[in-house]
C-alpha cells in the first residue's frame, strides 16, 4: 500500500495533529505524517511532532513582505515535504485563494461545529447562546470561502444542562480526536473525494448500519430508565 504523504498545519497545542500522528503510527493506516508547519514559533505542537521524529517548519506571516509571499512560502514547504494531502489542525490563518485552489481536493480542515452551523470562531459559546441541544465537529475539504467546503465526516455530541464553554469544548474535542483520523483515512484511501463542489463517498459497506444510528439530546431512553429506577425506590 502506498501511504499518502500528509503535512499538518498547526498554530498551537496540536492536539488533533497528535491524534493524526497516533493513527499514522499504524503501518496499515493509509496516510503518513511527513511534516508539520506552524505559523507560530512557540506552538506547543512543534515539540510534540519533533519528539515523534517528524520534520517541522515555522513559517510566520511577519517574516514575509506580503500575503502572497507568505502563501508562496507555505506552498514551497508543502512541495518540499512531497505532500499528497494537507491537513489543517487548529491552523488559525486564512490561506489565500491561489494556494487553496492549487491544493483543492487535497486539503482538509477540522472545524469544532456541525457545519454549516457556526462557521468561524467561538463556536462553543455561540452554540450555547443559540440553545442547540446537539453540537459537534466536522471535517471538510478546504475551499477559498472560510469553513465552507464540502463536508467529509461529522460527529455529534449532546449539549448538557449546565454546560459552559469549557465543558462543551472538552466534549467536542474528544470526538474531534476520533473523527479526524477517520476522515483523513477516507481521503487517503480515495473513499472520500471532492468532485464539482461536493464530497463523493465510495466503497462503504456499512450504509445500513449508518442508517439506523441516532444521537438524541435529551435521550428519552435514559429518561425512561430513570423513571423505572425511581419507581423501584419509591415507597
Amino acid at each position: 500500500m502506498s501511504r499518502k504523504r500528509t503535512v499538518v498545519l498547526i498554530s498551537g497545542r496540536g492536539s488533533n495533529m497528535t491524534a493524526l500522528i497516533a493513527a499514522a503510527a499504524d503501518p496499515s493506516y493509509p496516510a503518513e505524517i511527513v511534516g508539520v508547519i506552524s505559523d507560530r514559533a512557540n506552538a506547543a505542537g512543534l515539540g510534540i511532532a519533533q519528539s515523534r521524529g517528524i520534520a517541522t517548519k515555522v513559517i510566520q506571516r511577519a517574516d514575509h513582505p506580503s500575503k502572497d509571499a507568505y502563501d508562496a512560502a507555505i506552498d514551497a514547504a508543502l512541495t518540499g515535504f512531497g505532500a499528497d494531502i494537507v491537513a489543517l489542525a487548529g491552523y488559525m490563518r486564512i490561506l489565500g485563494r491561489g494556494l487553496v485552489e492549487k491544493w483543492q481536493g487535497r486539503m482538509v480542515n477540522i472545524h469544532p461545529a456541525l457545519l454549516p452551523a457556526f462557521k468561524g470562531l467561538d463556536t462553543h459559546a455561540r452554540a450555547l447562546r443559540a440553545g442547540v441541544r446537539i453540537h459537534g465537529c466536522s471535517v471538510h475539504f478546504v475551499t477559498p470561502e472560510m469553513d465552507d467546503g464540502p463536508i467529509i465526516a461529522q460527529a455529534a455530541v449532546p449539549v448538557m444542562v449546565g454546560d459552559n464553554e469549557d465543558t462543551l469544548a472538552a466534549r467536542v474535542l474528544k470526538v474531534e480526536h476520533r473523527l479526524y483520523p477517520l476522515a483523513l483515512g477516507l481521503v487517503a484511501e480515495g473513499k472520500a473525494r471532492m468532485e464539482k463542489g461536493h464530497t463523493v463517498l465510495a466503497h462503504f459497506a456499512d450504509d445500513a448500519d449508518n442508517a439506523t444510528s441516532m444521537v438524541m439530546a435529551p435521550d428519552p431512553l435514559r429518561e425512561e430508565s430513570d423513571l423505572e429506577q425511581l419507581a423501584r425506590i419509591t415507597p
